[in-house]
């Protein structure tokens, strides 16, 4: 069981890759834009713990999205050794258009599937996702 949904997890990331690739952006672009739509600015050290994403990785990778115009950072008022990280307008935009890549992406995954068993398998899948979780609100205080 475990084999077959390590199979179906890489199916889906390779086509998440080709899709976001086509984009010009890689995966970990998209979740930093996706985290700072979700939790706000953050620090980018805590963006990379949220993420599970090592600091010199991060750094590279906040460089590309500044570089593209899609995050600002800016020194933290409360720690000015920090630097803060905002979505701009132009991120916001960007990752729009990368939820309806990564949409196309999963329907590709899930074509052989029909609607019926499509619900099915998310339902199954947050259901094991969240198997041993705290509940959501514990997960992300605001």
């Amino acid at each position: 069981m475990a084999w077959l949904l390590g199979r179906a997890a890489l199916r889906g990331h390779q086509l998440t890759y080709q899709v976001l690739d086509g984009a010009g952006l890689r995966k970990s672009h998209y979740a930093v834009l996706a985290a700072l739509a979700e939790f706000g600015p953050a620090a980018q050290a805590d963006i990379g713990r949220r993420l599970s994403v090592d600091r010199s990785d991060m750094v590279a990778v906040l460089n590309d999205l500044e570089r593209a115009g899609y995050v600002s950072r800016v020194p933290d008022p409360a720690d000015r050794r920090r630097n803060r990280v905002s979505l701009t307008a132009a991120g916001q935009s960007a990752l729009g258009h990368c939820d309806r890549l990564v949409t196309q992406a999963d329907a590709a995954l899930l074509e052989p599937l029909s609607p019926a068993e499509r619900a099915q398998l998310v339902s199954l899948l947050e259901r094991i996702a969240g198997a041993g979780s705290p509940p959501a609100a514990a997960q992300h205080p605001r």
